[in-house]
């Protein structure tokens, strides 16, 4: 889950959002102003198995839970498409790479989405499985290895792109075979398992300096007379069509998932639109205009509340608000970098004060470590935060 701090302006981004606005203000300004019906608040939180230990052990896994159902939890965001590999027993996987579930030795024997499926619904969560690499993928991944055809690069050629340390790949969004690959391993989820949705996030979609693979560019001669794409990734038309492309793939994974499980939530848990349609070719407003996505859990990962509440009162995101269930993502911390809970108390606040429709944490770890704070005074304030209603 990208972490959105600091990042430079794109120069097609003022033309963008411009634009944007513009549409905004004349077709959608009446189209959804019904009152969205009253619903429990989401009280979310994403479960990881990066810097966390609740998913490496049956032990953790109830143990978490019940803290958190103690808390007064619902909603559990819990990651099962990571690293290059499932974490429950795929079939998908195992016959595009020869991996049936990610080998860690706290995870290879275990179905971890069914432990969270079974015991989450005892204790009434509802459970979303995050999507959490998307189009992502580890450098070095079986994945890789076995379908180098499949990843996407720069104008350089090159096709790393860091996280942080780690050197991650992108699958190509436009490439047909990849394309099926991930409404395989979606179908698969949605079929197998007693979900109540599926969600995606920012890396289901495409860094904007991508794209320039052979079978990209092929495909946009074909659409444009033999005329090679714009040698300047951030370049508005070239931004454009792989956005629309991106669109339409979309729109088929929406399609899909309902003509599986008709009452699957499609969720989704982007960037702020400025910065993920620039800089990751995701339109999400379209996708929540038409109708292919029916949660929205927005990262606004500020700690600065003057920025934070920018973020909240964005046309979009009102928009939005309006049409369907839409959740604010807050960072309760990082390894590196604790969130204090004066500030994430003072973000609820301006949350609620906003009429969202609830909240998810970025991460089940850092609700209670690594903080100056101890874990038992965070966990004071967090009853306080969500009493029992």
């Amino acid at each position: 889950m990208q972490v959105f701090l600091n990042h430079k302006f794109f120069k097609s981004s003022v033309y963008l959002i411009g634009a944007i606005a513009f549409f905004l203000l004349i077709n959608f300004q009446h189209s959804w102003s019904q009152s969205l019906p009253h619903s429990p608040e989401i009280r979310g939180v994403w479960l990881t198995n990066v810097d966390s230990n609740i998913l490496y052990s049956p032990q953790d896994l109830t143990s978490g839970l019940q803290r958190l159902k103690s808390l007064n939890f619902n909603t559990l965001y819990p990651t099962i498409w990571q690293g290059g590999y499932t974490l429950y027993p795929s079939s998908v996987t195992q016959e595009v790479f020869g991996v049936t579930v990610d080998p860690n030795p706290g995870l290879e024997k275990r179905d971890i989405l069914q432990e969270i499926v079974t015991q989450g619904h005892q204790q009434n969560f509802t459970i979303i499985p995050w999507f959490e690499f998307g189009f992502m993928a580890p450098a070095n991944s079986e994945l890789v290895k076995k379908h180098p055809n499949w990843i996407t690069q720069k104008q350089d050629g090159s096709m790393i792109k860091k996280e942080g340390v780690e050197e991650r790949v992108w699958l190509n969004p436009f490439h047909p075979e990849v394309q099926q690959f991930i409404l395989n391993l979606i179908s698969e989820i949605v079929k197998n398992y007693d979900i109540n949705g599926i969600q995606f996030d920012d890396h289901f979609g495409l860094p904007a300096e991508f794209g320039y693979d052979d079978y990209t560019i092929k495909l946009y001669q074909q659409e444009h007379n033999g005329q090679s794409p714009s040698a300047d990734f951030h370049e508005t038309y070239w931004v454009r069509w792989r956005a629309d492309k991106i669109n339409q793939f979309m729109k088929k994974t929406f399609e899909t998932i309902k003509s599986i499980k008709p009452d699957c939530i499609v969720s989704l848990s982007p960037n702020p639109l400025h910065f993920s349609l620039p800089a990751y070719l995701q339109d999400w407003f379209t996708w929540e205009r038409k109708g292919w996505i029916e949660e929205l859990v927005l990262q606004i990962y500020r700690s600065d509340l003057n920025r934070f509440i920018t973020e909240l009162e964005r046309s979009e995101v009102t928009l939005a608000k309006n049409h369907i269930p839409v959740a604010i993502g807050i960072l309760s911390g990082l390894k590196n970098r604790s969130t204090p809970m004066e500030i994430i108390e003072k973000q609820i606040a301006e949350t609620r004060k906003r009429n969202f429709a609830g909240v998810s944490f970025f991460f089940y770890e850092s609700l209670w470590n690594w903080s100056e704070e101890s874990a038992q005074e965070r966990h004071r304030k967090l009853q306080h935060l969500f009493p029992k209603t």
